[in-house]
């Protein structure tokens, strides 16, 4: 049996997020207190009181579910993976838990790229869409046949589900064809920024010089990445990987296939939430799944 690791990205936030790791297990409380003190505020107290709306701020969200998923895989007991990956942000979870990346420098990265994917919101007006109901290559043609905008194919979360990213009025106009094809929905997110589209690309300049400049160990297993869904356990392949993450697709269903074709019997979900989880079990139905929260 193979057991595989997932962790989850942007979204699975919610509020009281990590106060019952932080209150039934000491070494959960010392991560937590570590992690106030390198992010220079007290992040705890917005997952543990704040609102959902506190939630959203950039420089919390990233690192929260960040934080929840890392620390409870720290302290949960017998988790040797035989794999892991991680949607999205996700990934530098995945990182520490195969021993790529320390806590320390997992978080680090993960606040940098949280604030340059913020400012590279703010250059130009940007959003997402989720498209369901059609195959994938009926959205990449809408996206491709709208020349006057910046519209891409961005997180292919499960067949049938797939979030789109670009400008505002170029996802707006490809949501508008989308339906005319024939898509149930398509509508936009509620999301501040064009992520894993090239309007990236400033975030990406600015996290490649802080990745370069961080250590990357020798995982303890393949890390499965969302660039092109093949496992990787060579550190420079790894570290050029998630440089080029912020402006490609997350390639979700192609990782879960990968894995399963690779021999892997069990997923568990790693952190807040059970969205993951969910997309499992519409990729690969015959896979048992998962959630650790």
């Amino acid at each position: 049996m193979k057991h595989a690791l997932l962790f989850p990205g942007q979204g699975a936030q919610s509020p009281g997020m990590g106060q019952t790791l932080y209150n039934e297990s000491s070494r959960a409380k010392e991560l937590f207190e570590q992690a106030n003190e390198l992010l220079g505020f007290r992040i705890t107290d917005v997952m543990f009181s704040g609102s959902e709306e506190d939630l959203k701020q950039t420089r919390v969200t990233q690192p929260a579910v960040f934080l929840h998923s890392v620390i409870k895989f720290e302290t949960t007991p017998g988790l040797k993976p035989d794999a892991v990956a991680g949607h999205s942000l996700g990934e530098f979870s995945a990182l520490v838990a195969a021993r790529v990346l320390s806590f320390e420098d997992g978080l680090l990265l993960v606040a940098r790229r949280a604030m340059a994917m913020q400012r590279a919101c703010e250059l130009q007006p940007s959003t997402m869409g989720a498209v369901l109901g059609l195959e994938d290559a009926v959205v990449e043609d809408v996206c491709a046949g709208i020349k006057d905008d910046i519209v891409v194919a961005a997180n292919y979360n499960c067949p049938g589900q797939l979030v789109i990213s670009g400008t505002r009025s170029g996802v707006e106009e490809a949501c508008t064809r989308l339906k005319a094809a024939g898509a149930k929905r398509a509508l936009l997110l509620p999301v501040g920024g064009a992520f894993h589209s090239p309007l990236m690309e400033p975030a990406k300049a600015e996290l490649a010089a802080a990745i370069e400049e961080t250590f990357f160990g020798n995982p303890t297993c393949p890390i499965y990445q969302n660039v092109d869904a093949h496992p990787y356990i060579t550190p420079d392949d790894i570290r050029r990987n998630l440089i080029n993450q912020l402006t490609a697709p997350v390639r979700w269903t192609q990782t879960i296939l990968k894995m399963v074709d690779n021999g892997v019997t069990q997923f568990t979900e790693i952190g807040p939430g059970t969205v993951l989880q969910g997309l499992v079990k519409k990729i690969a139905k015959e896979i048992p799944v998962e959630s650790i929260s």
